[in-house]
């Protein structure tokens, strides 16, 4: 549909550096990361699926996350490392749109399900009584549907955005992944109002889903001061982990898009944190946390030496 209004069939993705020591080096870094990613997330959905104890909506939530992660860092960590390693930087003008599309549709759906976990502690904590018939397994798998229904509306508006500009040269992108900042300031056309809209769509998206997680777990922070107990810190507790996660996908995000494109610089080292760094973290916040995830681990070890 796009190629009708342009002459651009491929893009140069810069990648993060021209240096081949660099190169080396971030290929070492991204391949280590990726492979944490996927065995540190598969290790959370197949010990979930595996324990009938891990039952709870909070660890279904935790499993659907794992999922998304490694559907997130998939749509990007591959194609770097394998243009890290050869050298080929280019990328097809389909392909490029693909994964835009993908990025968005699984990032977007990954910040509402994290307002649904926040949710989700909120009403554990400061609704204990009302907590399972509000959080019955029928309306989890209706809240997670929403988040990744949400994800796609979010991204087949920003690609459809796109589609509709011409491209017909320069084709370079300063980063290592197709993204819509730094896409769109190629296009041969007036892209105010459409830049202007993209940061309506993700920006407010972002910032909106923090601003929610922010006021969840400032009611949760008041729950518990106002009841101190065990109970209630180790909640505090795993709260304060859940917001460590956030912070690191949020922030840049928001940063990114909450601006037109042009507005302030991107730096492709910012979007390594919500890509690449994000989606390894995960893991580790969210079992390191809860003794529950770590015995469940440790019983299925010993199973799988047995």
């Amino acid at each position: 549909m796009a190629q009708d209004n342009s002459q651009v069939t491929e893009f140069i993705l810069l990648g993060l550096s021209d240096k081949r020591e660099l190169q080396l080096l971030f290929f070492t870094l991204f391949l280590l990361a990726y492979t944490m990613v996927l065995l540190g997330n598969l290790l959370i959905i197949v010990t979930v699926r595996t324990d009938t104890k891990l039952s709870s909506p909070m660890y279904f939530l935790l499993c659907n996350l794992s999922f998304i992660d490694i559907c997130y860092t998939s749509v990007t960590a591959p194609r770097v490392l394998v243009a890290l390693l050869s050298g080929h930087k280019a990328i097809a003008f389909e392909g490029c749109m693909a994964q835009l599309f993908f990025l968005h549709f699984v990032g977007s759906s990954e910040m509402f399900l994290l307002t649904v976990m926040a949710f989700d502690r909120y009403t554990a904590i400061c609704r204990p009584l009302h907590y399972t018939a509000i959080m019955a397994r029928r309306a989890c798998w209706a809240l997670v549907a929403a988040c990744w229904a949400g994800g796609f509306i979010h991204s087949f508006v920003q690609t459809v955005l796109l589609l509709q500009l011409p491209f017909c040269g320069p084709n370079t992108i300063h980063s290592y992944f197709c993204d819509v900042p730094p896409v769109i300031r190629l296009a041969c056309a007036d892209t105010a109002l459409t830049e202007w809209l993209m940061a309506s769509n993700s920006g407010l998206i972002s910032l909106g889903c923090f601003l929610a997680l922010v006021a969840s777990y400032a009611l949760i922070l008041a729950k518990v001061r106002a009841r101190v107990s065990q109970g209630n810190w180790k909640a505090l507790s795993t709260c304060a982990s859940h917001v460590m996660a956030i912070t690191l996908l949020f922030m840049p995000c928001i940063f990114t898009y909450l601006q037109p494109a042009g507005t302030l610089p991107t730096s492709k080292y910012v979007c390594v944190i919500y890509t690449i760094l994000s989606p390894m973290m995960n893991p580790l916040i969210y079992t390191l946390r809860s003794s529950e995830v770590k015995e469940s681990m440790w019983r299925l070890w010993k199973r799988c030496r047995t």
